[in-house]
């Protein structure tokens, strides 16, 4: 019976920290048209221990992905979140690749 109670728990807090609105955020009026925001939501949980233990867990992540537009005569159109960290990340591992990928040809070449 008490572990149905902490899955009860675990449960309510987790739809507390969801929210009503996690993959569509609050819809934002421009001029003529409307913005609605997107987000990528994950969510997970765990419990560790025994039936007595209270080792429960909860996590949520949730990233922009981008928003629709939709202007006053009905067109939508989808609009990326742009990630200016993927964009250095990526850029970053390019470099590193040429630098070694030189590194070994002159290596070689002695």
């Amino acid at each position: 019976m008490e572990e149905q109670s902490a899955q009860g728990d675990v449960l309510e807090a987790l739809a507390e920290r969801l929210g009503k609105r996690q993959v569509f955020g609050e819809p934002v009026r421009q001029g003529d048209t409307t913005l609605l925001p997107v987000a990528h939501v994950r969510t997970g949980g765990g419990r560790h221990g025994h039936a007595d233990d209270d080792g429960v867990g909860i996590g949520v992540d949730a990233r922009p992905v981008g928003a629709f537009s939709i202007s006053a005569d009905g067109k939508v159109n989808w609009h990326p979140a742009v990630s200016v960290n993927k964009i250095v990340w990526g850029g970053q591992l390019a470099l590193v690749t040429a630098l070694v990928a030189f590194a070994i040809a002159f290596r070689r070449k002695r």
